[in-house]
This record gives structure tokens, C-alpha cells and sequence, in this order.
């Protein structure tokens, strides 16, 4: 095991492939770090267009591993900060099938990711940025090459199985149903790094469910993946409170073994919500194109 997640992609009808070609371009308060253009569809792929939204591309988004910090609370809830603080992020994604580009009603986004300082609720004791030795990085910070946590430490942010919850925190946590456009949104930041991973959001993809007070329950996991984040626009983030309090060595994508076996797929669209410095939040988007029959 080393100090990156280690992918583990499931076999999918129709194969794993990668959104084509992904353009930085320049964007009001992101200044020289641009905006990162979505992902099109491969040549000849058709696709429809969702209204206040990107094209959605016909491609298959590749599996990725779950990690040990998923919860399976599936809290129904749009706004899942809890008052954390950092940078505010509207992520909108929007979910078809892959197959022939309808958006995909109804379909439960499972989302979950640190926080500025590098902490998974349900996790908070492993410290910022998993400094203490077992937290969410485990072991020293990356060289370029991974190395392995120490023994007895959970695997950082990745593979090897589910880790033990420390707290029973649930901030940047939740579900939301797509709407007849396929198209999901959550209110939360921008999240921090912990040893050994790239900054990134994890995701769950839940057809068939329904919800049950405020709870998703029922369906199948059509699929898992993760998001990432353009790297001219982290170095911005990274200087300001309170993601500057984390003095762990923060792993870029060109370090991250997960990123860089297919995680481009999950690149983020990033603009800013409004005019001025960034720290008045960003916009980023997706399109998720999943099989609905899958259950990888």
C-alpha cells in the first residue's frame, strides 16, 4: 500500500473512457489561474445541452475508489457546510446516461470531502491534514514517490478498506436528487489537503432510492468517482485563512496516483460566483455520465 489511493476501477458496460480535451480559460477574479473549461465529448459523441448548465458529454466517468471516510448517513440537504469556513463552492453536477446522453431525473448525488484544514467529519481526531500519524494522509508527506504509512495507521485518503469513525460529526456530507434536467447542486467549500492526496471531492452516484424524512434509502450505487481541482487555482486558495494554518506538504495532481490513472475525467469547471476577489466563491461543474444499470 502506499500514501496514495490506490484506483480500483470496476468493469462498466461500454468500457472506461476519457472526456477528450480540457481548456483553461480566463475568468473574471480567478486572474492568471483561468477557469478550467469542461471536458467535451469524444469526437462524433452527441450530446444535450441542460439549461444554466454544460453540455453534458456522452462519456462513461471511470470508477474510482471510495476510500475509508465514507459514512453512509446520506443526509438529504443542499447546504452542507455546517458553518465550516473557507472558500465558498456551489458544485453543480449534472448526471446522464452515458450511453445516450438523457439526463438521468432523480438520481442521489452522494457527495463528502475534507475540510480547509484537512479533516473528514467522523474523523476529526486524525488531526489537520492527518498530521498526527493516522490521520486522513497517514505517514510523511510525498516525495515525488509514495511512500507507506506507518503500521497500524488507516491507508491515506484511499484504498484498503473502511476506516473506523473517530466523532460523530457529519459536516460536508450530503445527498441531493437531481432534477428533470439531471442537474444537482450543493453550498460547500473548497476543501483542503491532507498527506498523500491531491484535493479532491468524493462522489456517489445512487439510482432506484427514495427519501425517507431526511434521509436517502433503498437503490443501488450506479457509480463512485471523485473530483479534483485545477492546480493554478489551489496555489490561490492555499494562501488564504484558514487553508494557510495547514502547514502539511499539499501533494499536486501530477503527484497523485489517482489523478493521474484517470482522475482528469473528474476535472472540475471552476468560475467565479461573482465579480471581485475570489474568496466571494467559485462555481464548479460536472457532468457525471453513468450506466444506470451498473452496480460496480
Amino acid at each position: 500500500m502506499t500514501d496514495h489511493e490506490q484506483q480500483e476501477q470496476s468493469p462498466r458496460a461500454g468500457g472506461v473512457n476519457r472526456r477528450a480535451a480540457l481548456t483553461v480559460l480566463g475568468g473574471a477574479g480567478l486572474g492568471a489561474a483561468g477557469v478550467v473549461a469542461l471536458g467535451r465529448a469524444a469526437a462524433g459523441a452527441s450530446t444535450t445541452r441542460t439549461p444554466g448548465g454544460p453540455s453534458p458529454a456522452c462519456v462513461l466517468a471511470p470508477e474510482m475508489v471510495e476510500g475509508p471516510y465514507y459514512l453512509d448517513y446520506e443526509l438529504f440537504r443542499r447546504d452542507i457546510t455546517e458553518r465550516k469556513e473557507g472558500v465558498p463552492l456551489i458544485l453543480r453536477a449534472t448526471v446522464v446516461n452515458a450511453a445516450t446522453c438523457a439526463a438521468i431525473p432523480r438520481a442521489a448525488l452522494d457527495v463528502w470531502h475534507c475540510d480547509a484544514l484537512g479533516e473528514y467529519s467522523g474523523y476529526t481526531a486524525m488531526g489537520v491534514g492527518g498530521a498526527n500519524g493516522g490521520g486522513p494522509g497517514g505517514g510523511p508527506p510525498p516525495t515525488g514517490t509514495p511512500t507507506a504509512p506507518p503500521p497500524g495507521s488507516p491507508p491515506p485518503g484511499g484504498g484498503g478498506g473502511h476506516a473506523e469513525p473517530t466523532d460523530k460529526l457529519t459536516f460536508l456530507r450530503g445527498v441531493q436528487l437531481t432534477d428533470r434536467h439531471g442537474v444537482v447542486e450543493f453550498r460547500t467549500l473548497y476543501p483542503g489537503w491532507y498527506i498523500g492526496r491531491a484535493i479532491h471531492i468524493h462522489a456517489k452516484v445512487h439510482l432506484g432510492g427514495r427519501i425517507v424524512g431526511r434521509k436517502y434509502t433503498g437503490g443501488h450505487v450506479a457509480h463512485t468517482g471523485q473530483f479534483f481541482f485545477d492546480e493554478n487555482v489551489t496555489e490561490r486558495i492555499a494562501g488564504l485563512q484558514p487553508y494557510a494554518v495547514n502547514t502539511t506538504r499539499r501533494t499536486t495532481l501530477e503527484e497523485d496516483g489517482i489523478y493521474q490513472s484517470g482522475g482528469s475525467a473528474g476535472l472540475l469547471t471552476l468560475r467565479p460566483l461573482r465579480k471581485g476577489p475570489i474568496t466571494h466563491g467559485l462555481l464548479a461543474t460536472i457532468v457525471v455520465g453513468v450506466n444506470p444499470d451498473a452496480t460496480p
